[in-house]
């Protein structure tokens, strides 16, 4: 035992030694505990991996490292899985069809999905959390930048999101701590936000970032004449919720997707947690690329979140009724009514005068048929039925 606590204390003396000449890396046992081995490294923008598929055909670009056993979701419901990764190129292999993305789209498809109004109302009991990892996130066409550190772009595509999510009546709790510097270690950062945001018990979480795969159109769609930025779901594979995260990846894609068509690209199931381990309904949702105009992006997190009510099953508020027509006065169809009986008893009265005079009835004899058709009519004129509570009830406790 002794010769053994030597050796170590010479090990130990020989490492402190070279790291303070440099010769390696020295982690200090805070940061060592911080480092998140399982992220899969994200590139700088510009750099991306390509997927293809078994006949050659590009499947999905990223900004990230990849590896064998990743997976591709597409909207339709088709499984990739990642075979091999040579470089920057990887190829994946179709497994089929997700059963429970098909089964998905099917039922949102059979259901008239209201897209969700503006109008205010009480509050439901919902919110909604939405951070960023990646503070310094930027879009090159809107910023003239790829990154802002601590201010990033990415923070305003965040605010867009909010805001769609309060119009339609949500509680939003959108946290803009920043948690630059752009690394692996960001995760570990942005974990303390997340955890803080959990108090407030979220129906779900979102972790909102940009890609960075210098190709724009790879994300642009035209949806209702607008380019707009489409969305990636990320869900990391080494998280122990994954499954319930993946299913709730599934439900999102298809369900915004039937409200508003190719606003959600795909779903990747990659290497990392991502902070997931955290809710079951959180999320990590790149919002175009780098070389998309902000706006577009905005657009397209605008379209997500309209949809994100409605594919919970959270009601919206709806717009108020319309106050009833004041008593003495009409409108619509009611007011139509009234004017119809105005020209039936005209043209009556114009007609019945007009077949007195042909006849040369006298004056009296003319006034005396008139009492009696007034006398006829009188009671058949419809009479308002209610009254104003209150007013009426008093002048008529009076009259009693």
């Amino acid at each position: 035992m002794i010769i053994f606590a030597v050796l170590f204390f010479i090990t130990a003396l020989g490492y402190i030694s070279l790291a303070n000449r440099s010769s390696i890396t020295a982690l200090s046992g805070s940061r060592f505990f911080q480092v998140k081995q399982n992220e899969a490294p994200e590139y700088q923008p510009g750099r991306c991996t390509t997927i293809v598929d078994e006949q050659e055909n590009v499947l999905s670009m990223m900004s990230r490292a990849v590896y064998a056993g990743d997976e591709i979701y597409t909207s339709e419901g088709k499984i990739y899985r990642l075979e091999q990764v040579r470089g920057d190129l990887a190829s994946a292999r179709f497994l089929g069809m997700d059963q429970q993305i098909v089964a998905l789209n099917e039922f949102y498809s059979s259901l008239e999905v209201p897209v969700s109004r503006e109008e205010t109302g009480k509050k439901p009991a919902a919110n909604f959390a939405i951070y960023h990892t990646h503070t310094d996130e930027s879009y090159v066409p809107s910023e003239g930048t790829h990154t802002i550190r601590f201010k990033g772009g990415i923070y305003k595509v965040g605010t867009i999101m909010a805001e769609r999510l309060k119009k339609i009546g949500m509680e939003v709790n959108h946290d803009q701590t920043a948690h630059d510097p752009h690394d692996n270690n960001a995760y570990v950062r942005s974990r303390r936000t997340a955890a803080k945001l959990l108090s407030a018990n979220p129906v779900a979480m979102f972790d909102v970032h940009r890609d960075g795969v210098p190709d724009p159109n790879f994300y642009r769609e035209k949806i209702y004449g607008k380019d707009v930025a489409s969305l990636r779901l990320v869900i990391g594979r080494q998280n122990p919720r994954m499954s319930a995260n993946l299913d709730f990846a599934k439900q999102m894609l298809t369900a915004v997707n039937n409200v508003h068509p190719k606003v959600v690209k795909e779903i990747f199931v990659g290497n990392g947690d991502y902070n997931q381990d955290l809710l079951p309904t959180a999320l990590l949702i790149e919002a175009g690329t780098y070389t998309n105009s902000r706006e577009e992006a905005e657009r397209g997190v605008d379209l997500f979140a309209e949809a994100l009510p409605n594919a919970l099953g959270i009601s919206v508020a709806s717009p108020a009724p319309e106050s009833p027509a004041a008593p003495g006065k009409s409108t619509g169809a009611s007011g139509g009514a009234w004017k119809a009986v105005g020209w039936i008893l005209g043209m009556t009265v114009i007609g019945a005068l007009a077949f007195l005079l042909i006849n040369n009835v006298k004056l009296s004899d003319m006034r005396k048929r008139l009492m009696d058709f007034s006398k006829e009519i009188i009671p058949l004129i419809p009479r308002q039925a209610a009254r104003k509570l209150g007013i009426n009830n008093e002048n008529n406790k009076k009259n009693e």
